[in-house]
């Protein structure tokens, strides 16, 4: 999901910011002139949209449910206990172990490659099992703490076929903002809640702090794993109107000199705004800010 880099220490190039020595941090922002920052975020754009539509983004997901420990009878026949939206009648057995492992019994010479028990395995830092090949789609199993989930995937798939693009607002180059940052010694926990009423575990390194309108706001990121950046999930006075309700994310840079990029041009929908197949997590109460951040993408208006 492409995004901001690492800022410099001290004031970033004048010919970007115009920036002096005596001015706050959280003052600091990209002034509209800078073509070379328009085309960054144009570039990302397309880059976003193009995750999007790729045939294993969100938008190729057609189906899902919950899992249970034990042995499920699966395929697209409506007597098994897993009801795939496509494949064979009956595909075989999933079994969810005591030890939260996952295999794979395939019924007789019936769609798929490969016979007899195998283990769809839980890649290292993965919550996602690897996939099980279907015909052109995939079915997986998925992991939100103690909770499991199937889904099914399927490049032909009516929501990518059918994507027709994301509304954003204006760019605004001063929503581009350089927040000072105050570091938690130790990390302080943070509990999240998706949007199946999950408890997602969080670690928040720090907060950023900036200024808008005359006025202090705080935004709390959680540390993304396998990444080296911040995450920010974030509600504000346009969510559930203009934006998705449950949240917008940001990813940023590590901060470095006792600051941090805060690119709302950059803002996006969560995986939910797009498939009712994925779940997501939701802006906590620190990040829910009552501010009007006119700035990233709209929601996403697709039929559910």
């Amino acid at each position: 999901m492409r995004w901001t880099s690492l800022i410099v220490a001290g004031c970033l190039l004048a010919s970007i910011v115009g920036c002096s020595a005596d001015r706050p941090a959280s003052a600091l922002s990209v002034p509209a002139a800078d073509a070379d920052y328009l085309r960054r975020i144009e570039q990302w754009r397309r880059e976003r949209v193009a995750t999007l539509r790729a045939p294993d983004g969100w938008l190729s997901y057609i189906g899902s449910g919950p899992l249970r420990h034990g042995r499920h009878r699966i395929g697209r026949d409506p007597g098994n206990e897993i009801v795939l939206p496509d494949g064979p009648a009956r595909l075989g057995v999933v079994e969810l172990d005591r030890e939260d492992r996952v295999w794979f019994e395939a019924a007789p010479a019936r769609g798929v490659a490969g016979a007899g028990r195998v283990e769809l395995a839980w890649p290292p830092g993965q919550s996602r099992s690897r996939p099980l090949d279907v015909g052109q789609g995939q079915f997986h199993v998925v992991r939100h703490g103690n909770t499991f989930g199937w889904r099914f995937r399927d490049p032909a798939a009516p929501a990518r076929r059918d994507f027709r693009g994301i509304e954003y607002f204006p760019l605004d180059p001063s929503w581009r903002i350089v927040a000072d940052w105050h570091p938690f010694v130790p990390p302080r926990s943070l509990t999240l809640l998706t949007s199946i009423a999950t408890p997602q575990p969080s670690q928040v390194p720090g907060e950023a702090v900036f200024e808008r309108d005359g006025r202090r706001f705080r935004l709390l990121p959680v540390l993304d794993a396998g990444r080296d950046s911040l995450f920010f999930l974030f509600a504000d006075r346009t969510s559930g109107r203009e934006t998705y309700g449950g949240a917008r994310y940001l990813e940023a840079g590590r901060p470095e000199n006792g600051r941090i990029v805060l690119d709302f041009n950059r803002a996006e929908n969560p995986p939910c705004a797009f498939t009712a197949h994925v779940v997501c997590p939701l802006a906590p109460a620190e990040n829910r800010l009552d501010l009007s951040i006119t700035a990233g993408e709209k929601n996403y208006a697709w039929t559910r």
